[in-house]
């Protein structure tokens, strides 16, 4: 397929994190509909390697000040990305300082380069990811089976710190006169590393639920996460906190079974608990417990679904070709 060139009045979007999961295809997408797309990249061979000719290239560390703030003029979003993967390394306190700083302290040094910049030279919008953790997973002013929405209070533990205090620093923008928009993401289910990781056991014909399987699973299609930033960056009406998930609330148990189902594979062998905490640790509890998210913001804002449901989106997930990125 040829890309059509960014035009004259093509509009500017600068990505954070545009060779992860998302910004991947939301890159592609984005270039296809003849947007002009400038990627902030720790590694620029790398990057060079992974995303459309078409994309300009800046090389830089996004946790220090620097000449790559001046990409930022004129552009008319921002879309942050960028954090190291949750589930790549067992947490120690290392791991969980880099884990903060690759969001938090980018977020705020973006938002300081959006701050020196004159008000008409500011970008309209920023879209920054967040997590369904934000909620917790022992949020004592909820019950198990409580439907949350955006407005449910924050939860306890680290994860919920950690994305209470990255959307804390992205939404002081809005003092800046930029519309900011949080999406707190469930498990984005597309190909990659993170379903990899899910479907490898039922491969080996080893897989189940994991501990008791009633605790809530939160997800989204890749497809519709990439059809939701290209909206939150060219709808008004998007802003504030977004749960991004899909309206299909499932809890582990039903996944074991739809993937079960979607590779020809038997659900049976359950992960006990203890097994799973020796293997990862800290993030066992994460996986283990959950919170029945649902997306009230998105159905008020009339978002489509590509994928409503499980089934469908691991079919979609799993076929050979991959996931296509939608248009809003």
């Amino acid at each position: 397929m040829t890309t059509p060139a960014a035009g004259a009045g093509a509009r500017t979007i600068v990505v954070t994190g545009a060779t992860g999961v998302v910004g991947r295809p939301l890159v592609r997408a984005l270039v296809a509909g003849g947007d002009r797309v400038v990627a902030l990249v720790r590694d620029g061979t790398r990057a060079r390697a992974a995303l459309p000719a078409a994309v300009e290239l800046e090389a830089c560390d996004l946790e220090s000040p620097g000449p790559w703030q001046e990409r930022l003029a004129g552009a008319h979003g921002v879309v942050h990305l960028a954090g190291e993967p949750l589930a790549g390394k067992r947490w120690d306190a290392r791991q969980k300082q880099l884990l903060r700083d690759s969001r938090v302290e980018t977020a705020r040094v973006l938002v300081e380069g959006l701050a020196a910049l004159p008000s008409s030279r500011r970008p309209a919008v920023l879209v920054t990811a967040s997590g369904v953790d934000y909620y917790g997973f022992a949020n004592r002013q909820l019950d198990d089976d409580d439907p949350v929405d955006e407005l449910a209070p924050r939860g306890d533990g680290f994860l919920a710190r950690l994305c209470a205090a990255w959307e804390g620093e992205a939404a002081a923008a809005e003092d800046l006169g930029v519309r900011v928009v949080r999406l707190r993401s469930g498990v984005i289910l597309g190909p990659g590393a993170g379903l990899a990781k899910m479907t490898a056991p039922f491969r080996w014909f080893a897989g189940g639920r994991l501990g008791s399987g009633q605790q809530w699973f939160s997800w989204i299609a890749l497809a519709d996460a990439v059809s939701a930033y290209r909206t939150a960056l060219a709808d008004p009406r998007w802003r504030g906190p977004i749960n991004l998930v899909a309206p299909e609330t499932v809890r582990n148990a039903d996944l074991a079974r739809a993937l079960g189902r979607a590779l020809g594979r038997p659900s049976w062998l359950p992960v006990p608990a203890f097994a799973l905490r020796a293997a990862v640790g800290e993030l066992a509890e994460y996986l283990l417990e959950g919170r029945r998210v649902v997306p009230a913001a998105l159905e008020r804002l009339g978002f489509t679904f590509q994928h409503p449901t499980l089934a469908g989106a691991l079919a979609a997930a799993l076929a050979p070709a991959g996931v296509s990125a939608a248009s809003p």
